[in-house]
């Protein structure tokens, strides 16, 4: 990483199909309208949703909060991930167990919300298994959580 690069940061869920790919597309259009120049991407631990979109589900609670998750495409998390972010991002306790066995060097992982100085729950919970609620509900954390992250950010 260079000096002059704009910090980056990886967020990683388990399938990358809902929480992850849902707070890098609110930290990219937030951190756009606040004047932030970041690298944003998100990973999940598992293989599984590999190549696939973000969960139906997801897609339409973002895009009803005003968020487009159609580009993405999951992706698991690779061993260059914590050479190439500065920082790697967490959604939950089991996940970050998860990258902190594959790390070798580079970015210590962090937990999401609590880095993001959200006071409240430490894990981002996974709506995968609930129902249209928890996606809503998963969007204004994500929400909250990206408010949290900027204004860390702008702290440097």
């Amino acid at each position: 990483m260079n000096a002059m690069d704009p910090p980056s940061i990886l967020f990683v869920c388990l399938g990358n199909i809902c929480r992850s790919p849902l707070v890098e597309a609110v930290a990219r259009q937030r951190s756009a309208q606040a004047g932030l120049a970041l690298t944003l991407a998100s990973c999940g631990t598992g293989h599984w949703h590999a190549g696939k979109g973000a969960d139906p589900r997801m897609l339409r609670a973002a895009a009803d909060a005003g968020y487009d998750l159609s580009p993405h495409r999951a992706r698991q998390v690779r061993a260059a991930d914590f050479q190439d972010f500065d920082w790697v991002l967490a959604m939950d306790q089991d996940n970050l167990e998860t990258l902190q066995g594959l790390r070798r060097d580079g970015s210590e992982p962090a937990l999401f919300l609590p880095w993001a100085g959200v006071a409240g729950p430490a894990e981002f919970p996974d709506p995968y298994y609930g129902d249209t609620d928890g996606f809503r509900r998963a969007v204004a954390l994500a929400e909250q959580g990206v408010d949290g992250l900027i204004a860390r950010l702008r702290r440097r």
